[in-house]
């Protein structure tokens, strides 16, 4: 369980590192004595003889595998924003069940066609995707992984992957799920927790928050003039441009309260679930 007395959340997302720095006020940390390194729990931090260990002791019982994305964010967050918000919440989870569960490399670029008039978007064709993920799911099964869960931090690729499951699963012969962090976000939660009782609408109010909580560097609000830059981002979806202003204005509403409660839901209830599929396995 993480409580007021815990680690300090991790608030920068860099491939290679995942720092961790403190947070004022924050419930996300652990009692000093229980205190376990950010980087026990990431795959492409530890060598190979503490990853061996730990499967050949059968403490390591479980995988979390992070996909996101690299688009848009409205004009002020940064592109990487799903993949480092889901690979957040997965670290905070496998710290929670240290040293039962390890996130794995996270999947940076997801499917993305309906951004591609929005520039720097990067999109990966759906067999490309579902290619990536499943290799990375047959390669821990190689090493010996019992237990997976491909934990989702972008909408486009949730039907896809959620369609693969069963295929996974047939092919892996392992016990493999899927999940979007926000699964975890029941009507009431929303309601309780955002004013626009919208989650994770894109670059909103609750994607927002969620950074303010995390990783507030990655929010640039500095020089942004939307209504100078409307003519010149020719989104060609007239629905999708409205969305996109409204997103724009609902973003303001954001708060770091509201992404920290946010937050401590969805690490919460990934705990719970990757105990529900170990305690299956």
């Amino acid at each position: 369980m993480l409580t007021a007395m815990s680690r300090p959340i991790p608030r920068r997302f860099l491939f290679g590192t995942l720092a961790a720095a403190p947070l004022a006020g924050s419930q996300f940390t652990r009692a000093a004595e229980q205190y376990v390194h950010a980087r026990k729990v990431l795959l492409w931090e530890s060598t190979r003889r503490e990853f061996r260990e730990a499967l050949e002791s059968g403490a390591l019982k479980a995988l979390i595998v992070p996909v996101g994305s690299t688009e848009q964010h409205n004009e002020h967050l940064a592109m990487i924003h799903d993949t480092a918000s889901v690979t957040l919440v997965a670290q905070q989870a496998a710290l929670s069940l240290y040293p039962q569960a390890m996130v794995a490399t996270p999947v940076s670029v997801g499917i993305s066609p309906h951004w591609m008039d929005r520039k720097g978007t990067l999109s990966l064709r759906r067999e490309t995707f579902l290619a990536v993920v499943f290799d990375i799911c047959e390669s821990l099964t190689t090493h010996g992984v019992k237990n997976i869960l491909v934990l989702n931090g972008h909408g486009g690729n949730a039907r896809p992957l959620a369609e693969a499951m069963p295929d996974f699963r047939q092919k892996l012969g392992i016990n493999v799920r899927f999940n979007s962090y926000w699964d975890a976000y029941t009507p009431e939660i929303i309601k309780k927790h955002m004013e626009t009782n919208k989650a994770p609408a894109h670059a909103a109010e609750f994607e927002t928050s969620f950074a303010m909580a995390a990783f507030p560097e990655r929010i640039h609000w500095e020089g942004v003039d939307y209504a100078q830059a409307k003519p010149r981002l020719n989104i060609k979806d007239p629905g999708s441009a409205r969305d996109d202003e409204l997103f724009h204005r609902e973003a303001k509403l954001a708060a770091t309260w509201k992404g920290e409660a946010m937050i401590k839901i969805a690490v919460e209830w990934v705990a719970v679930r990757l105990r529900q599929m170990i305690a299956e396995s």
